[in-house]
This record gives structure tokens, sequence and C-alpha cells, in this order.
């Protein structure tokens, strides 16, 4: 059996998305369990899309996954360089070879012309596509004479090498997840391999890496799937053996009805009628805006996809905006949805050098990366047993490329933040402190009582920082009082109460078992409910009827704070 050597190959033309994160995943999970290796390798020949820092920040972003590359640029390998950018002699080699072959030519269009030929097409209302129709008519070395093209090439003339498509072939694919198919080559077209500046396309440097690697898996998403019969036949051209195929779904756009509520209604609104009014000036922004919310209003009634669908009536700006909202709402994830409904679609924040634009990432989001790789390993593959919690090392030893979902997967922001919650649980209060200690929170306290409050709070967190946003109050006295919890728990009798118990812990042994023992013989003594103690006592000490165990509290602020702040409330519903 052939060594398995798959490699995620990503272009630095900006962050990694989710849908690349899984990619790398898959591609590592499978090298682990078949044995493999697992290269990165960075796509970098599309020179007028090249952004940077944009490769530091994949490398960095697949180490905070766990997703180590057993080769890559900075590790280096066997089969180095990993740069298409550092591979140019390769390429040049393997470009000579395959014009010696009936699988390519020369062409010497230009742009300009081209495009004019695709006009007059489009003046027949036909669509023109260089392919085996129309490659004789145009000017290259399959209609020119060898005379033309000698002098051509003679004067420097710039040319690309394109494919050179088989006429009526059809070609039988097979693919791991998705199985068979097959295609006519009479529906493809002559692909560019090289460009005028000497560098390959995608198409043609992707198959020459792969073979010189000794890939034997392309594990890749499924917009490529148009391109399997190109390179099926590319590795034909080359007299090479080509690797299996998986293509993996697309990750869908989140349901939007588990995302607009009353709280952002307003904020989601505005967003999609800014998009909605640049694309359809037209319409005023008040306008759009007021039929939009309309529609946001009723998204969680069983009618919201109807209504979309119903166009009965409907005037222009209504039609247009239904047909934006349906293209909107579904489809492939991409970072505009995150922005729209606040969550985030890339592994870490991302500064745009262009704009400076700050994308969000899971990672400063406070999401843990096991959650995170979790989450993104169930977006597509189903475990045994429809376990959901595995460590990285349990995804290796079960992940299997036949049990990978051939339907697209559609994101969900509120289970993303459930695996959060389930790994915060997880970790030990000893973890979660240097994760504390190491955030920008301003944690003035002892590591000690910082162990304990966590140890309280944990259960209630879904981010390490809800940690300190749930128990604030640990750290700072309460500056207002819950209206509504004031109403229920504080009247014209609390004052003395409280007062009289703040003399009584005075003189107290201020640990958590002592103290509720002391409220209770309080309360008992008093003829008191422990309600009419315990609910004044924790609004003087939170500000809210919320918390953990009163007695908890007044241990970890200690005797001095608990009676401080006793004494504020007091002062305050005077």
């Amino acid at each position: 059996m052939e060594k398995v050597r798959v490699r995620f190959a990503p272009s630095p033309t900006g962050p990694l998305h989710l849908g690349g994160v899984r990619t790398a995943l898959y591609d590592y999970l499978f090298a682990k369990n078949q044995g493999g290796e697992f290269v990165l390798r960075i796509e970098d020949t599309d020179t007028a899309r090249y952004v940077e820092g944009a490769e530091d920040y994949i490398e960095e972003a697949l180490e905070w996954c766990g997703i180590i590359a057993d080769e890559s640029p900075k590790k280096g390998g066997k089969f180095a360089p990993y740069r298409q950018s550092e591979r140019r002699d390769i390429y040049d080699r393997y470009t000579e070879e395959i014009l010696k072959t009936d699988y390519a030519y020369i062409a010497f269009d230009t742009a300009e012309e081209l495009d004019a030929i695709r006009a007059e097409f489009e003046a027949k209302g036909d669509v023109f596509s260089y392919d085996n129709k129309t490659r004789n008519l145009l000017r290259n070395s399959i209609a020119l004479s060898e005379e033309e093209v000698q002098k051509l090439l003679d004067e420097k003339t710039p040319y690309v090498v394109r494919f050179k498509m088989p006429i009526d072939r059809t070609l039988n694919l097979e693919d791991i997840i998705r199985g068979h198919s097959s295609v006519n080559t009479n529906t493809l077209d002559d692909k560019v391999l090289v460009k005028n500046d000497g560098m390959p396309t995608y198409h043609f440097a992707n198959i020459i890496d792969d073979h010189e690697m000794e890939i034997s898996h392309v594990i890749r998403g499924e917009e490529w799937l148009p391109s399997l019969g190109l390179h099926t036949l590319l590795y034909e051209a080359m007299g090479w053996e080509a690797p299996q195929f998986a293509h993996l779904s697309l990750i869908l756009k989140p349901d939007v009805s588990t995302l607009i509520n009353k709280d952002n209604i307003d904020s989601i609104t505005k967003s999609f009628t800014e998009e909605f009014v640049m694309k359809n000036s037209q319409f005023s922004f008040d306008e759009s805006a007021a039929i939009i919310k309309s529609f946001f209003s009723e998204v969680k009634s069983p009618r919201f996809k109807s209504m979309l669908n119903e166009n009965e009536k409907d005037n222009e700006i209504t039609a247009s905006v239904k047909q934006f909202l349906k293209k909107g709402l579904s489809g492939k994830l991409s970072k505009r949805d995150g922005d729209k409904f606040g969550f985030p679609v890339f592994p870490l924040d991302f500064k745009d050098p262009a704009t400076g634009n700050i994308s969000k990432g899971y990672r400063e989001n406070g999401y843990l990366p096991e959650a995170f790789i979790n989450m993104v390993a169930l977006l597509g593959w189903s475990p045994a047993d429809d376990k959901e919690i595995l460590s990285l090392d349990e995804m290796a030893k079960e992940f299997d490329l036949n049990k990978v979902h051939k339907a697209g997967a559609r994101f969900s922001k509120e289970k993303s933040e459930w695996f959060n919650h389930q790994y915060i649980q997880l970790k030990l209060d000893e973890e979660l402190l240097q994760i504390l200690k190491n955030s920008d929170l301003n944690l003035n306290i002892e590591d000690g009582k910082l162990l304990k409050i966590i140890h309280l709070m944990k259960e209630r967190a879904t981010f390490p920082k809800d940690i300190y946003e749930n128990g604030k109050f640990f750290f700072e006295a309460p500056i207002s009082y819950d209206e509504k919890a004031s109403k229920k728990a504080w009247n014209e009798e609390t004052s003395a109460i409280l007062g009289e118990l703040a003399s009584n812990l005075e003189g107290t042994e201020f640990n958590a078992e002592n103290l509720k023992q002391i409220v209770h013989d309080f309360a008992e003594n008093k003829g008191l409910g422990m309600g009419k103690v315990m609910m004044p006592l924790r609004l003087a000490l939170v500000g809210e009827l919320k918390g953990p165990d009163v007695p908890d509290i007044m241990e970890l602020i200690g005797k001095e704070e608990s009676i401080s702040r006793i004494n504020n409330a007091i002062n305050n519903f005077k």
C-alpha cells in the first residue's frame, strides 16, 4: 500500500476562512489516521492578490488549532521548497515537457482581442469560450503556421500556454466522498496553464507539485469539482498516476432565525440595508430599512420563508428586497455573515494591511482551540455513536473520509458557543487561571482567591472572560441596584435587619461554612424566613439577585468589604 501523503495548499491572499481550516483539519486527521504525512504548501503564484502577512497568519492559525504540518515552508522537508514562487525552475521544465505533447499549445491573443471577440458573441446572444470550437479561429499555435508562430516568438510577443482539451471524450471520474461522475470534454474549455509572465496557474502548478511531492490524496472544497476533469487529463498528459480525490461540501450560512432577536434586530437591519442600498442605489435607505425590518420581525415565524417567495402585488422595492434577502440568507458562509450577525469566520483576528480593518477571530473572542477544532470537525463529518466531544487524537483515530457528508454543513453560532462551554467545564481551574492571567482583563487579585472564583463561576461560563463578567461583584462593589430585584428584596424593614446582621458579623470568623450558620441562626432568632435575609443580603453584595452562594461571596470579598457593601445598600435605600 502506498504511503498516504496529503497537502493543504492555501493561497496567501487573505486570512484563513473556516472552510479552509476544515480542509486542513480533514487533511491532518486523514493523514494521522492512515499513518501518513501532512504537508503545508503555500500557493503564492497569484501575485496580484497577494496580501502581506497572510502566510504568517495561516501558519500561526494552524499552529493555534493544533494542526501541525510534517513538512512546510517553515519546517522544510525532502520536497522543499514549499512555496510555489520558489519553484519556478521546476514549472519551466514541465512547461517544456507538456508543450512537446498534443495536450498544450501557445496562444498570443491579447486581453483586448479576447474582449472584442467576447463582445461579438454577446451581440449575437452567444457566450464565448476558448475551446475546441473556437481555438482554430484564434491567434495561437494551432491556427497559425509554424512560420507565423516563430515570427511572433522572435518578436518577443507575450503568450500564454493553454491546455488543448480533447474533442468529444467522456471522462469517468471518481471521488471518495461523491462517488462516480462523468463529463464530456466538449463542455470544457482550454484553460490557461502558464500565464504570460511565465508563472503557472493553479491548475498546472498544483498538478506538478502534487506529483513532485508524491501526494496520494487530494482533499479540497467542492468549488474545485468542475476542474476535476481538467486535472485528470493533466495527469494523463504528463503520463503520471493521478491521486485520489475527495471534494468537501460547503459550509452553509447559519439559520437566520437563531440569530435575530429584539436586541439586535436594528443593528442587523442596518447592516443588511447598507449592503442592499449599495447594490440598489435607486431606493432610499429609510424605505429599504423599513421593508427589511418588517421581514426580520417575522423571522421566527413559520411563514418567514414563504413570505420571501410570495410575489403577488409586490412593488419594485419589495420585490428587490425579497430577492436580495433570499440570496443573502442562503448559500456559502462568508465573512460578511460574520460581520452582520456578530460571530467570527476566521480562527484569529486579521488586520488588513491595505485598509487597517480588523476581522474577528475565534481566539481573540475567547474560544479555546480544542473547542474550535471540535466544532469545525463536525461540520460535515460524523464520528461513531454520534459522539460530540472529541480530542484531536480521538478524532484522528476515528476519522474516515467515507463518513464525510455530501450535503452542505450548516454553521451554528449557538452550537459553536455550546462547544466552548463544554471545554471550559473540562478545563482544570488552574488552566483557566493561566488563561485569565494572560488576558487583557484587569484582575487585581491574588491567585488563591481567583482560583476559588473560577471554581464557583466556571459552570456558568461560555468564555473565560465570562468568569470575570458574570462575577464582577467579586472584584468591585456594586454602584447601582437592579430595580426589579430591589422591589422584590427590599422593604421598609430590610435596612434595620441588615444593619443588625452587619453588627453581628464584626467579630465573626469569615469562612463560608461559619457565615452560613451565622446567617441561618440570625434569621431563626429573629423569626424571619431565610429569604427575608438572604435576598437583600445578596442584593447588597452583588447589586442583583444572582451569583453563587452568598456565604461563598462573603468569604472571598472579605469581612471589611462585605460589611461596607451592606452599609452602602442601607444608605442607598434610605
